[in-house]
């Protein structure tokens, strides 16, 4: 009977004569295949990928000043395409504001109004001194004018839940085909008091209200989406005193 002989491998992975010979005799295992190619495959794939979607997210004046970078055939192909976007999203903005909310009509202007669109609800503070509750209610007011196809709606907390924690305000609640989607207490998550315009941009990309190549989901400067004032609660333009009494 052939007793079985220990060859000696100091590395049976290394690149070697001796180990070919080993592998040729079924010694030791064929090498596995090196995750190169299929990594270097991997990257020339996403590179390809960014160039073609390069003009993704870009508007209708941007494009024209690609206009001796760029193949014309390719930008007409994009100038279409935002044109068509732009029909659709004009014949969705129907609501172009904040809508205050009233009790009674509560079921029929958020929980209906949802199969039709995403109705987004702001559940404000009672109190003056909460910086977020104000800081949402300038924010909502920008969202509102930009995403004409979603639906804002706001409506004090304690008269919307009595009873509702005042430490839970500002609340955002995400309605979409009668259920709540998505809900927020306070702005933690997005980033406090320094919660910008883009902040809730990528909120809304996330919950799926706005498709993430939305032309209109842009990075907006912090000085302009983030008042210094608001963050330091004071305000120097004319602001109701109590929009819900």
């Amino acid at each position: 009977m052939d007793m079985p002989v220990n060859v000696p491998v100091d590395d049976p992975n290394a690149d070697t004569e001796w180990n070919d010979i080993l592998r040729k005799h079924g010694i030791i295992p064929e090498k596995p295949p090196s995750p190169t190619p299929i990594i270097e495959e991997a990257l020339q794939e996403a590179v390809k990928r960014a160039h073609e979607n390069r003009l993704e997210g870009k508007d209708l004046d941007e494009l024209d000043e690609l206009e001796d970078e760029e193949d014309e055939a390719f930008l007409e192909k994009y100038r279409k395409r935002r044109v068509a976007e732009l029909s659709t999203i004009t014949r969705a903005s129907i609501y172009n504001q904040v809508y205050p909310l009233q009790k009674p009509d509560y079921a029929r202007d958020v929980t209906e109004a949802s199969h039709k669109a995403y109705v987004l609800v702001h559940l404000t503070s009672s109190l003056g001194t909460n910086i977020e509750s104000r800081l949402l209610t300038e924010l909502w007011r920008e969202l509102a004018r930009k995403f004409g196809d979603l639906k804002f709606c706001e409506m004090r907390a304690d008269l919307c839940i009595e009873g509702y924690p005042e430490r839970n305000t500002p609340t955002v609640l995400v309605y979409r085909n009668g259920d709540i989607q998505k809900q927020l207490a306070t702005l933690r998550e997005l980033g406090g008091t320094s919660t910008s315009l883009d902040d809730l941009q990528r909120f809304l990309v996330d919950v799926g209200a706005v498709k993430e190549n939305d032309y209109r989901v842009s990075r907006t400067k912090e000085s302009e989406s983030n008042p210094k004032n608001l963050r330091s609660g004071q305000s120097t333009a004319a602001e109701d005193d109590d929009d819900w009494d």
